[in-house]
């Protein structure tokens, strides 16, 4: 159960009634017994559910039960104090954003949700729970697989620390569901061959393909578990190896390039208590230069070496219609 919340007044109120009038299991009428008061804090704000509870009181109903408002499970789990939305977003803060406990604390505070960091530890469970209770469905992964008609699996390994378990990962490329995830003490063939074998005993349609990094355990797992299933290098895999020289030479010639700028500090200073237009003008272009300096892009896709150049070529261009309508390239004494 999380951690509660401290008590604040309620700024919403929503009356939940239960949809179903009559008992499952005799069809006698389901009065209302009592009511109940709950308060979830949710994104919206500290919320007051006012709940009738009906109750069959056939004496011969098997099921002697209250029946709580269906739309309850919507807006938070049972015994919690934060809703649903709370937890889901504390999910995509961590996972999507990979922010740690106490960034997602603040972030949840700067949202008007009063919560402390063990309460966020305790709601990253429920949220892993919830997860799992998806991707167990397995009536429901079917008929996504089912419907596609074959799967491309992709397989990969995490570590997080040397020495700790690596957890295992096959997804489905088309779906982006994933189909098993185990940790595991080594990355023999034999131990990634066993998870492949049982993704191809529960998956319902061909595997038209397969795709991972370069590690030998792998290559070989999948030949001895998926005989004959073509088996390819990652495109990311693909594009780093062949980026790779490049890159190099993008690095070589953006240090080439830095050492051409370097005095950039000595021409600050020589203006340096000057408000003279002139002045301005060559402290702008300076700050324009070592904005092009901290400027890096992520190779392969964006050549920091490149994008130097391009920026310094404008600078340069517009420096030489300074000259032009001047007569002369400004400089520090002008």
């Amino acid at each position: 159960m999380a951690k509660k919340a401290k008590t604040g007044e309620p700024t919403i109120t929503r009356d939940l009634t239960p949809e179903r009038t009559d008992c499952p299991h005799g069809g006698h009428p389901a009065r209302a017994d009592y009511t109940n008061r709950r308060t979830v804090h949710t994104l919206s704000g500290v919320t007051r559910l006012n709940l009738l509870v009906r109750r069959c009181h056939s004496a011969v109903c098997p099921a002697y039960k209250p029946y709580r408002p269906e739309a309850e499970g919507a807006v938070a789990l049972p015994r919690h104090e934060f809703g649903l939305d709370v937890i889901a977003l504390i999910g995509r803060l961590r996972y999507a954003e990979h922010r740690s406990v106490p960034e997602i604390r603040a972030a949840v505070v700067g949202r008007g949700v009063a919560v402390s960091e063990r309460a966020v530890t305790n709601l990253l469970e429920r949220y892993d729970e919830l997860l799992a209770v998806v991707l167990a469905d397995d009536r429901r992964l079917k008929g996504v697989l089912a419907g596609q008609g074959r799967v491309v699996l992709a397989i990969d390994g995490l570590q997080p620390d040397v020495g700790h378990e690596v957890l295992w990962v096959i997804r489905d490329c088309l779906s982006g569901e994933i189909l098993l995830a185990k940790s595991l003490l080594s990355a023999r063939q034999a131990d990634l061959g066993e998870l492949l074998a049982a993704v191809r005993a529960a998956c319902p349609v061909p595997i038209a393909g397969i795709v991972s990094d370069g590690q030998h355990s792998i290559r070989k797992a999948v030949a001895a578990a998926l005989p004959g299933v073509p088996h390819q290098l990652c495109q990311f895999h693909y594009l780093r190896e062949a980026g790779r020289p490049i890159c190099e030479a993008d690095r070589h010639a953006k240090k080439e390039l830095k050492k051409s700028v370097r005095n950039i500090r000595a021409i600050e200073r020589q203006t340096e208590g000057r408000t003279d237009p002139d002045a301005e003008a060559i402290r702008g272009y300076c700050s324009a230069v070592r904005s092009a300096l901290t400027d890096d892009g992520r190779p392969p896709l964006e050549a920091s070496g490149l994008k130097l150049h391009g920026r310094l070529s404008a600078i340069g261009a517009s420096l030489d219609a300074v000259g032009e309508k001047r007569g002369s390239r400004p400089n520090s004494g002008s």
